[in-house]
């Protein structure tokens, strides 16, 4: 009798196992991936806003280019995914970026990428952990005093190119949408966004303040419950990063923010959609004209929601910006206030209800003092006198 020959069943693979995306470009790669993804980029200094995109994709691992942290300053990035528990590759370098076909199926083990069932890996880096993220983050904090520098050096050329706006206010639209002496609440699409939007849930009830919603910051607001009533957009920025068309249209105002001397025709996308957008030509950011904005429309306060509030959030912005960005918050002053404090500085408004449950205990506080004196017994036999006769009439 012949023995049937038994089947070997292959044993499971070590490591991440994950459809590859692959992208130079991390803005063009944020908006392709999906849960489950393993995102393949190169991306120097990774910084916290582009870690947390990330992590709210959903990707199961990340495999970098370049270095996650080359030691310039503390980056926050590679910590945020550290600490989710992401595994990390850095360092594979251009070759390797090239030979992950994007859309394969790949597998992460040991900081070497494999295709399929492969035995021979088609790219390899250094595998880090929270542990070597601290380590690195340590010393690249020594590196502080030469970027501080070159920050200072830009600042004061920034300063020079857009000292009319920012001094004098000269080339700033004029929104249709009133905000003097009202409250201004500023949206961001950057680290913990929705859960500083939701904390000032009370402030945007009872204080009705204006909206302005920046880039991807406005589509947040529209999935919170809020139309924002101006949007600042971009003219060169990606499609990815503009909100949609609906939140567009449904804007009071519409700002696009161009590099000086752009053409005409940057706005023709725009206008397509039967929008009139107010043109704002500088070298600040979406987020900063925004500020301006608000600053110039004579806000009563600016509250800043996703936006970068330390010294180590505002270094790792990593980009040109960053004396924009500086020079802005000095020009704001005083009114610029951390939506994360908010709660923390405004308790909210009395409302009638507050005031009757005050009075409820009052009541009952005074009933209680006037129920234990000779007076309080004598008023309570004469209340017991009169009702019990009517209750035991109501019972059958």
């Amino acid at each position: 009798m012949k023995l049937p020959a038994r089947t070997r069943v292959p044993e499971a693979l070590p490591g991440i196992v994950g459809t590859a995306r692959v992208e130079r470009r991390t803005r063009a790669l944020l908006a392709r991936l999906r849960p489950g993804d393993l995102a393949v980029l190169d991306h120097v200094d990774m910084d916290r806003s582009t870690a947390q995109a990330l992590l709210d994709a959903g990707v199961v691992a990340v495999v970098n280019a370049s270095p996650m942290i080359s030691g310039r300053y503390p980056n926050l990035g590679p910590e945020v995914l550290a600490g989710a528990g992401i595994p990390l590759v850095e360092g594979i370098g251009t070759r390797g970026l090239a030979a992950i076909r994007d859309g394969s199926t790949v597998r992460l083990h040991d900081g070497k990428v494999f295709v399929g069932d492969d035995e021979e890996p088609v790219a390899a880096g250094r595998e880090i952990d929270a542990e070597s993220v601290q380590t690195q983050m340590a010393a690249a904090r020594t590196g502080l005093a030469t970027q501080l520098e070159t920050f200072t050096h830009n600042s004061a050329e920034f300063l020079r190119r857009e000292q009319d706006l920012l001094l004098h206010g000269r080339g700033l639209p004029r929104p249709s949408t009133r905000m003097t002496d009202r409250p201004v609440v500023v949206v961001v699409k950057g680290h913990d966004h929705a859960a500083e939007l939701a904390a000032i849930r009370p402030f945007l009830r009872e204080q009705g303040p204006v909206l302005i919603g920046v880039e991807g910051g406005a589509d947040v607001l529209r999935e919170a419950g809020y139309r924002p009533d101006i949007v600042v957009v971009d003219a060169s920025a990606d499609a990815a990063d503009q909100p949609s068309a609906r939140v567009l249209k449904g804007a009071k105002d519409v700002v696009v923010r161009l590099d000086r001397g752009a053409e005409r025709g940057s706005t023709d996308g725009l206008e397509r959609l039967g929008i009139r957008p107010l043109r704002l030509e500088s070298g600040a950011t979406t987020e900063d004209a925004a500020l301006i904005l608000a600053d110039a429309g004579d806000a009563s306060v600016i509250i800043g929601v996703g936006m970068h509030a330390t010294l180590d959030e505002f270094l790792d912005r990593q980009r040109s910006g960053l004396a924009s960005t500086y020079l802005t918050r000095l020009k704001v002053g005083p009114r610029l206030v951390d939506a994360a404090a908010v709660p923390r500085l405004y308790s909210g408004r009395v409302r009638p209800r507050h005031l009757l449950l005050v009075m409820l205990a009052g009541f009952v506080a005074l009933a209680a003092a006037v129920g234990v004196t000779p007076v309080g017994h004598e008023w309570a036999g004469q209340l017991t006198d009169t009702l019990t006769p009517i209750v035991q009439g109501l019972l059958p």
